[in-house]
């Protein structure tokens, strides 16, 4: 090993033992504004959307400031947060989404690895706010359930069912927040968002810590319920969150093509770091997601999984040149009947067929210190003739497994160490 690498791989060491940031914010200013300041109603029926933005607009002019949601249920459409202003949601607080779309119009927004011309923003969208703070007790409510039902609908009746585009369907995700630093998101739970819960894109030193995202347990299926989707963002901590959706719980995502790497407006997701949370629902625990690039430095430590989820999925898209490195899972307590520890293998949806066969490369991969019972140990296997995978390792590994077969091929360097499935000391398989 040069010297050079061992700086590298020590310097990384240290990212990873430590916090990964402490939000750098901004002093929030003491003056703060009820939306019922602004006429806003909280029956549940009425639509408040300009009356919020009015609070917000007279914040913003007065030099910034807290806009408090007070206990109640208030409708809204999409409201646009700016520099300087806050949102607290006090206990027994709901902003909830109003179903009548016409109050979230389209606009150029970002989505699924791109920038889309004409779609539905958000309920909470914030863009280049430093400091930004959304806190409380209270609830974002997607009011979701109609909107699901309507895609679902949409989706059964499409010639081409598996390829009915996401974005077929006007329907809002619960927060967009663009191009900021010093973020910090606290106690506030996110429930039944129509799209994705929380969106960050290349925001930098965020934490999100002790909130909730959630939808029905009696829906079987919320489509693109994402947790939280870490789009081209570094330095983010995610830190006590419970999460019970249907898709994501936390995913990197980028850009996505064959000219992905050449996409400036989609920088590498790293130094990302989740901890003592409860993974209840969802499809996976942490993702490389459908749009992920360059995914690095990336930690998990510290959570329980519950939910028959895989707790790492990195998706090879076979159209997509990846970079996915120093990626470690460490004390992670599982309690479930189903779930696979690991999915790192080709994902087709949506691809495009267009131009060569990029090459893509998975390495440094672990998983530490994985106590308890599961469905499966998982699947590795590369896009033949596309994908590297260096190494992957699995150390002090005690689980209880239904199919305690690690399905793997293609691996370069698959390390087992002190690890027991089933009561039964396992050696390194043949990859």
């Amino acid at each position: 090993m040069t010297q050079r690498t061992f700086c590298r791989r020590s310097a990384t060491a240290a990212i990873l033992a430590t916090p990964v940031c402490a939000a750098i914010s901004a002093p929030v200013p003491k003056r703060s504004r009820s939306i019922r300041d602004g006429g806003a109603v909280a029956d549940g029926t009425t639509i408040n959307t300009r009356a919020i933005q009015s609070v917000i607009d007279a914040l913003a002019r007065a030099g910034g400031g807290t806009m408090v949601v007070p206990r109640g249920v208030f409708l809204s459409g999409a409201l646009f947060l700016k520099p300087g202003v806050h949102l607290h949601l006090e206990a027994g607080a709901v902003l909830r989404c109003t179903t009548d779309m016409t109050q979230f119009p389209p606009q150029r927004t970002r989505i699924e690895g791109h920038f889309e011309e004409r779609f539905t923003p958000a309920l909470i969208n914030a863009v280049a706010c430093d400091g930004l703070r959304i806190t409380g007790a209270g609830t974002l409510d997607g009011a979701g359930r109609p909107i699901w039902d309507l895609f679902w609908r949409l989706r059964n009746a499409a010639p081409d069912p598996g390829n009915f585009p996401n974005l077929g369907v006007p329907r809002a995700r619960l927060a967009l927040i663009e191009r900021s630093r010093g973020v910090t998101i606290e106690g506030v739970t996110f429930k039944d968002s129509q799209f994705w819960n929380l969106h960050l894109y290349r925001c930098r030193d965020v934490t999100v810590r002790r909130a909730r995202f959630e939808v029905p347990d009696d829906y079987k299926q919320a489509p693109s319920s994402d947790g939280i989707d870490l789009d081209s963002c570094q330095d983010v901590l995610i830190d006590g969150c419970d999460f019970s959706v249907t898709d994501d719980c936390i995913a990197a995502k980028g850009s996505k093509g064959p000219r992905a790497l050449d996409d400036t407006s989609s920088p590498p997701v790293e130094r990302i770091r989740v901890r003592n949370c409860l993974f209840r629902r969802g499809h996976q625990v942490f993702s490389c997601g459908s749009e992920a690039t360059i995914v690095r430095d990336v930690l998990v430590e510290d959570c329980r999984v519950t939910g028959a989820m895989v707790l790492a999925r990195l998706k090879l898209r076979p159209d997509t040149p990846q970079r996915y490195e120093r990626i470690r899972f460490r004390n992670i307590t599982l309690d479930s009947d189903g779930g696979s520890i690991v999915a790192i293998e080709p994902w087709t949806q949506y691809r495009d067929r267009t131009g060569a066969p990029p090459l893509s490369q998975v390495d440094d991969v672990s998983f530490m210190d994985i106590r308890g019972r599961f469905g499966a140990f998982g699947t590795i296997r590369p896009n033949p003739g596309q994908t590297s995978i260096g190494t992957i390792l699995f150390r002090d590994v005690d689980v209880r497994l239904a199919r305690e077969r690690l399905a793997a091929t293609g691996v370069r360097d698959l390390r087992f160490d002190r690890v027991t499935v089933n009561g039964q000391a396992q050696r390194s398989p043949a990859a």
